[in-house]
């Protein structure tokens, strides 16, 4: 029988030390990803929010667009019994976010509402480094506020993000979508455009043309961005009404003021009809050909979509995956890992229960581990230090007739015989 191994595009995550880890396959470097962004993000006020890994079907088509590569290729579907094929694996965080703010009346929390969420996301679409179909990203949702301050800080924390993490290779590339009818605008003339050169657009942008002419200029084809360079075709920032240039231009005043660097893309585009103005990428050009890291962009129009009232949102989401790359290419040291801060040893069989005994006692105070059979104690000084322990605890008989413990710092190589009545706030003392 064939040895069982993972689905293809997914990754597991092991504990250092593992022979075949790397930062893609580390668990700590994935933890120390999300509790960057964790760091980062509520010191900004946001609150954690977690929704299923599933939802109904036809969500993720309101949330994500009936029209994208996600919903017509890349979903994965959950069957069972008499429900089948009516839910599907998220494949993006935002529709689930806004979904549970409606469904929940968590406009009661008070507007702007900051959130934010990390976790597992699905697409079935072709793997490469960087690209899995279980991925994890991590999002930040700003519900409840149209002010363009608002816009500005959420780019702000995500530069913050990543300078958190010691990646400074970064580039922050800034658009608008305009208002609903500056893209009506854009897209009448897009499909004038290209509707003259049909032929020659793949059959994926043939539709495209019919239903959204902006999602034609982010298409992977080879031959729609050959044709996408002759025709050269005029940016969505040439067709902003006056209130979305106006908004654009004060997000812009803001990131200036706060000293945040962006360029200005012309092509940023977000085709669905409930982006509104701002939209952003952040790229980081040594993770390859496909740089983009992540990015955001204003969706007011997505509580209408899925059924709620009119409510201004702005957001972004990064994936934790990509944030490696750039971590393994800028190459960033993970902080090093804490050993417990005590290891207990048993010296005689009969003591092991009493030495376990122990070490849960400190795990009210720290991080505590214990020898599962009776060590000598230069064996237990080995383990200890391989463990990376700061204190050890050797308990004997005599120790255990006293109710003691002979107690090693490891940093200093001090002993002292302690009651074990004592240890915790000894202990407790040197964290």
């Amino acid at each position: 029988m064939a040895s069982l191994q993972r689905p293809k595009g997914t990754l597991d995550h092991l504990p250092d030390g593992s022979p075949k880890i790397e930062p893609l396959t580390s668990a700590r470097w994935h933890a120390f990803v999300v509790d960057a962004a964790k760091d980062v993000l509520e010191r900004a006020g946001a609150a954690f929010v977690e929704t299923p890994i599933f939802e109904a079907v036809d969500l993720v088509k309101r949330g994500v667009g009936g029209s994208t590569d996600i919903v017509r290729k890349e979903m994965f579907t959950v069957s069972y019994f008499e429900e089948r094929d009516k839910f599907v694996l998220r494949p993006e965080g935002t529709a689930s976010i806004v979904r549970a703010y409606l469904e929940n009346g968590l406009k009661q929390l008070g507007s702007p509402l900051r959130l934010w969420t990390a976790g597992a996301m699905f697409r079935a679409e072709n793997v490469q480094k960087g690209r899995y179909r279980q991925f994890h990203q991590v999002d930040y949702e700003v519900i409840g506020s149209a002010d363009p301050i608002v816009d500005a800080e959420a780019i702000q924390l995500m530069v913050a993000v990543y300078a958190r993490l010691g990646v400074k290779e970064t580039t922050v590339k800034l658009g608008s979508v305009g208002d609903p009818q500056d893209r009506e605008q854009y897209n009448a003339y897009l499909r004038e455009l290209f509707g003259r050169h049909a032929e020659r657009l793949s059959e994926d942008s043939k539709d495209r043309l019919v239903r959204n002419p902006m999602r034609i200029l982010d298409s992977k084809s080879k031959d729609d961005q050959v044709l996408i360079d002759e025709l050269q075709p005029k940016a969505m920032l040439d067709f902003l009404g006056d209130d979305a240039r106006a908004h654009f231009s004060a997000v812009r005043s803001y990131l200036d003021a706060w000293g945040v660097k962006y360029e200005v893309d012309p092509s940023i585009v977000r085709g669905l009809d409930y982006y509104r103005r701002t939209a952003w990428e952040i790229h980081h050009d040594r993770i390859g050909a496909k740089s983009a890291l992540g990015g955001g962009g204003r969706y007011d129009g997505l509580a209408e979509e899925l059924g709620g009232a009119h409510t201004p949102a702005v957001g972004w989401a990064f994936g934790v995956e990509r944030a490696l790359l750039a971590l393994e290419q800028e190459g960033v040291a993970l902080p090093s890992a804490d050993g417990p801060l005590l290891f207990v040893a048993a010296l005689d069989e009969e003591l092991l229960a009493a030495a376990a005994k122990v070490a849960m006692s400190v795990r009210a105070v720290g991080r505590a581990e214990f020898a599962v059979k009776a060590r000598k104690p230069g064996a237990a000084a080995q383990d200890a230090a391989k463990k990376g322990a700061r204190f050890l605890a050797l308990l004997g008989s005599d120790e255990a007739a006293r109710g003691s413990v002979s107690l090693k710092n490891l940093e200093s190589g001090e002993v002292r015989d302690v009651p074990q009545a004592n240890l915790n706030d000894i202990l407790g003392g040197t964290r």
